[in-house]
């Protein structure tokens, strides 16, 4: 059945979808759904009312093993991950109780991230770390097997002392944190930053450090689209004394950032949905990317970065999903070693 044939028997007319997200309300996956959200109700037949909910929680593992027991046919129930539900996956953590494979990727988008100090530290940053590795650093942390391990590692190969407080919902919550003072470095996604950070850096409360950097297409990393006056942490750490970009440690860092970022936010329909409606959705949102003016109010609010719908959302998550088990062995040891995580 094509997507267009699936369009005319779908009716979602009157109907409610709920697109559930497994983190607190402030962070950067409550901005991408809520950007595509009223997008995707304009596309969908029907246009039903596409309402974001928020199930925070484990850094997003209570949300997810929730949606792993869903059984919704009829399209009225979407489900939004992130890095930080893709790597406990991969990693192994106990506390998973879901599977990628039994779900259905009908939407799957990039992003970057953005690392920053508070003014008094942001002094002191010369587009290396070296003058950074004396002082004592506080990070708001939603957990080490989330995508926090990413920035973690970074910071560690940097040489600087970065201590995390664990157990924040979303990284919203982390810029909060920041903002009251009780931290003084964070990083946010793209889309956090544009929203929450970006405001802190205008002021001068706010010293952007670097971003974790895109890919080229021959898996090189470079500047981030959407902030390409930004050194990347490959940047940063090649003018930093003691900082490889070879090596055990940039490998496992190059492989979660690939898993991380790059597809970095998915969006699922459940195990058991019917074809005609995952090609509906794949409809849909083929119909948001196509609009004319999806480019330039996308890179206002989530970034410039590609979009990915149907078999690409698909090839997206393999991806996403495609860490190296020597990277895997390395971040399990590292995690073991540095935060006293047990994960076998």
């Amino acid at each position: 059945m094509t997507a267009a044939s699936a369009l005319a028997e779908v009716d979602l007319s009157g109907k409610t979808v709920e697109w559930v997200i497994p983190f607190s309300e402030t962070g950067g996956s409550a901005k991408w759904a809520n950007f595509f959200a009223p997008l995707l109700s304009e596309a969908l037949p029907g246009a039903p009312t596409v309402v974001v909910k928020f199930m925070p929680g484990a850094g997003s593992t209570k949300g997810a093993n929730w949606f792993q027991r869903e059984e919704h046919e009829d399209g009225t129930l979407l489900f939004g991950t992130s890095g930080s539900t893709q790597f406990p996956y991969l990693l192994g953590d106990p506390r998973v109780r879901y599977e990628y494979g039994d779900w259905h990727a009908v939407m799957a988008s990039g992003t970057g991230g953005v690392a920053y100090l508070n003014a008094e530290a942001g002094a002191m940053f010369d587009g290396s770390a070296n003058k950074l590795k004396e002082i004592d650093f506080v990070y708001g942390s939603q957990g080490a097997t989330r995508l926090d391990l990413v920035p973690l590692l970074a910071w560690q190969m940097l040489g600087m002392t970065v201590e995390p407080v664990f157990g924040i919902k979303g990284r919203g919550d982390g810029r909060l944190m920041f903002e009251r003072g009780e931290a003084n470095i964070d990083y946010q996604t793209s889309s956090g930053y544009l929203s929450g950070s970006a405001p802190l850096v205008e002021d001068g409360s706010a010293v952007p450090m670097m971003s974790w950097g895109a890919l080229d297409a021959e898996g090189n990393i470079v500047r981030d689209p959407t902030f390409p006056d930004l050194p990347t942490f490959k940047e940063v750490c090649e003018a930093t004394e003691g900082c490889e970009t070879s090596g055990d440690s940039w490998d496992a860092w190059k492989a979660f950032f690939i898993a991380g970022f790059p597809v970095q936010k998915l969006a699922f329909l459940p195990a058991g949905t019917p074809q005609e409606v995952i090609d509906t959705y794949t409809a849909a949102f083929e119909a948001v990317t196509e609009r004319a003016d999806f480019a330039e109010i996308s890179t206002k609010r989530v970034g410039k970065y590609p979009v990915f719908v149907g078999g690409g959302a698909q090839d997206a998550l393999a991806t996403a999903t495609g860490v190296p088990d020597s990277a895997k062995t390395f971040v399990t040891n590292w995690l073991q070693e540095e935060y006293g995580v047990r994960l076998k």
